[in-house]
């Protein structure tokens, strides 16, 4: 089970922080990843970590201005997103990826089997 937080309503230009908890079976069984679905529109990647938290992955959209991160003892991972923009409004998705390679590291939905219920950020310009 996954449990997303730290949504909410912040300034154009500000900092939000998500956070992501997994209960059951350990995060390390897992690669991670954050995805988005604004009003209209369909899902689309943020960002994913490997299970061996090496290897990230971000879509160009938020490339410079996320970082994915993952805290294994705590099996919690979470989103730094900086610099945000009225684009990024959007609920936001955590999802766990039960992949065999603790190095590999997507970016398609399909890849995802679990998922939290997601959590509303709204950047106002």
């Amino acid at each position: 089970q996954l449990q997303a937080s730290g949504g909410g309503l912040v300034q154009a230009g500000g900092s939000r922080r998500l956070s992501c908890a997994a209960s059951g079976r350990t995060s390390t069984n897992y690669a991670m990843g954050w995805f988005r679905q604004a009003p209209g529109k369909e899902r689309e990647f943020v960002a994913a970590i490997s299970r061996d938290g090496r290897n990230t992955y971000y879509a160009d959209s938020v490339k410079g201005r996320f970082t994915i991160s993952r805290d294994d003892a705590k099996s919690t991972n979470y989103l730094q997103m900086s610099s945000l923009k009225p684009e990024d409004t959007a609920v936001y998705y955590c999802a766990a990826d039960p992949n065999y390679s603790s190095t590999y590291v997507s970016g398609s939905y399909h890849d995802y089997d679990y998922w939290g219920q997601g959590t509303q950020v709204t950047v106002s310009s």
